[in-house]
Parts: structure tokens; sequence; C-alpha cells
């Protein structure tokens, strides 16, 4: 079976507010294409097994998207897909079932190897902060070493997919201030949340931004106050007021945000936080480089991301992880979301590619 074709199966099932059909048909194809055990949890996540003792090696996505745009789907609420110019058209075609799609297939076509074992595995929920992957990692879910299907091409240089051995987190915070309502005209008889919150973002600015280095390439941080809303009239001194915080982290250090609870009636409440990766085996994220190099004319390399995915989870266990996939930069969640049918091939090689040399 071609990717391109089973691409398009995948994409055409919705899977933004329920991934029970998706689900459905993964099982179904893996039951019916490998002689791999196969198992399905109540969160819909599917694993796929071929092998049994010694170190596992797993082959990651998800199959759960993003709400699609009104011209992705039809009038019977289906998804449309369509293929034009050597690529295919239609929400998750990048982000992320194209590349699930080469990962099942490289699992079908991978010996089950001697020692060792081989895994595919397909998240719910990961739009969601990753919840699918959260409840299979609790259940036991812990390989050894993953290629997680993410975008990683178009980095480096246009076209090439390259192997990505970090990416950032993200934690998302609210900055909560009380104070005293009391009428405008009389500011001094209460207390001015507005005041107390901007004097927290005051604090919140001077932070040093967190930075690292994983394998030889820095990965740098950020924190931004994004939103905030206090107040309910003109003539009320504000008793309340809230800022939004977006902080991308990075491996080993965060911004030490809790000092703007400092400034009297103050608090911060983390309400996200997203846990960064760094592949901390230079030898299996040099094997998958190795894999890329042979799968494609270009130079690949190794890079960082900016965007959190289920490595972040899989890597705060233990797993030792890197990022392999075909999404470009800019190209998931937008409403003409596409992938190049040439690069899903290409990520196809390279699973195999790592499959047949790691665990031989």
């Amino acid at each position: 079976m071609h990717v391109a074709d089973l691409t398009r199966e995948l994409v055409a099932i919705p899977s933004h507010e329920g991934e029970s059909a998706a689900a459905d048909f993964l099982v179904s194809w893996l039951e019916s294409n490998t002689d791999a055990a196969v198992s399905r949890d109540d969160h819909d996540n599917v694993v796929a097994r071929k092998g049994a003792s010694g170190e596992s090696l797993a082959l990651v996505g998800h199959h759960d998207v993003v709400p699609p745009d009104d011209a992705q789907v039809d009038a019977d609420g289906g998804y449309v897909v369509r293929e034009a110019d050597g690529r295919l058209y239609g929400r998750g075609t990048a982000d992320m079932k194209g590349c699930v799609a080469a990962a099942m297939l490289a699992f079908a076509d991978a010996d089950t190897p001697d020692e060792g074992e081989l895994v595919f595995a397909s998240f719910a929920g990961e739009e969601q902060g990753g919840v699918g992957c959260r409840a299979a990692i609790d259940a036991g879910f812990a390989p050894d070493y993953a290629v997680v299907g993410e975008g990683s091409t178009g980095y480096s240089g246009p076209g090439v997919t390259d192997v990505a051995v970090a990416h950032k987190g993200r934690r998302g915070s609210t900055i909560v201030a009380e104070g005293a309502a009391a009428h405008a005209s009389e500011p001094e008889a209460g207390e001015n949340a507005i005041y107390r919150a901007t004097d927290a973002v005051d604090v919140v600015r001077a932070l040093d931004f967190p930075s690292t280095d994983v394998l030889g390439h820095e990965l740098s941080g950020s924190v931004a106050v994004t939103e905030i809303e206090g107040g309910s009239a003109w003539n009320v001194i504000p008793e309340r007021c809230e800022a939004t915080v977006d902080e991308r982290t990075v491996p080993g250090e965060r911004a030490p945000i809790e000092r703007a609870e400092d400034i009297p009636g103050v608090s911060v409440r983390v309400d996200q936080d997203l846990p960064p990766m760094a592949c901390g085996d230079a030898d299996f994220a040099d094997a998958v480089l190795d894999a890329a190099a042979d799968a494609q004319d270009g130079a690949p390399e190794h890079v960082v991301k900016p965007h959190a995915t289920d490595a972040g989870w899989l890597a705060e266990t233990g797993t030792d992880c890197v990022v392999v996939g075909a999404a470009e930069p800019g190209e998931a969640h937008t409403a003409t979301e596409s992938v190049a049918v040439d690069v899903l091939e290409r990520c196809q090689r390279i699973y195999a590619g790592v499959a047949a040399s790691w665990l031989a």
C-alpha cells in the first residue's frame, strides 16, 4: 500500500471531537497487515508490538487533530482530502496522520527483531495537552527509544527532513492580583489590583530567559505576558486583575515566575505545563541522522524545534527521543494544511531505516 493512499484513508476520518473511529481504523489495519500484538485502551490509544525482551524502539504519532476549517469539511461533516501538485491537502495531513501512515507501513514491513522490541504507537488527545500519551505512560508505556513523527522538515534548508534532538516546552500561568474595591474618587480607600498586577508584570519582564545546550545545539526559552484583564467600571478601584504569562521552557531550567508573588496580594497559578524534550543519547541521535541522510538527497542536520510534542512526556519518564516528520513550519493547524507526498515516502524510508539499524 502506498503511503499517500493510507494517509488519505486516515485523514478522511474525523477525529477532532472524538478519536474512536480513527482508533477503529488503526486497530483493523494493524491486525490485517501485521502479525504484531495490537492493543487499544480506554483513551483510544493504539499500540502494536513486535519482538520481546531487550531494548525497545517506538515509532510514535497521534491520530487526533484540531478542529477543521470550513473548507476542510464537506456538507455531511466529513473531512475533505485532495491531492494537487504532489501534495495532499486536508486537516491532519501534516499534523500528523501522514507520518502516522508512514510509521504504520514501516512497522508493517519491518522484520520482527531477534532481540529487542519494535513498537508502533498512536495516541489520542495530543492536541489537548498530551492526555493520551500521559495515560499510556501511567499504564506502563515506557520504550527505551522513540522516533516521534511530528514535523522536522525545512528547518536546516528547504525540503530537507532533519532530526530534532530537542524541543521547547510550554508553561502557561496566570498572575492573579487581589485588591480592595473603592470609589474611584477616593482611591486611597482601596487597594488597586491593577497596580499590583502591573508591578508583578514588571517582575516578569525583568526575568532572564532560560537556555541550555543539547548535543551541541543551543535551546533558548522565553517569557512573555500575553493578556491582562481587570476592573469592573470606570469609577471603581479594581479589586481583581489577572495577567497571562506564556513561558517557553527548556530542559532543566525554568524562569522563576514565582518571584511575582513577592508583590502583596499577588499569586501565580500554573494552568498548563507541557514538558520540553532533550535527547540524551548521542549515538541514537546520530543513528537516526544516518537513516535520514540515506533516505534523501539533501543533507539533514540535528536541529531543535520551538513547539512541544508528546516527545516531552516520553522524555520526562526516561525515553530517549528524537522528532522526525514530514510537516514543514507553518503547515499545521492552517486552513490550507498540506504535506508533500514525496516527503511522506521519505519519512517511511527513514522510519524503516531506523528500525532496521538500531535494533540490529
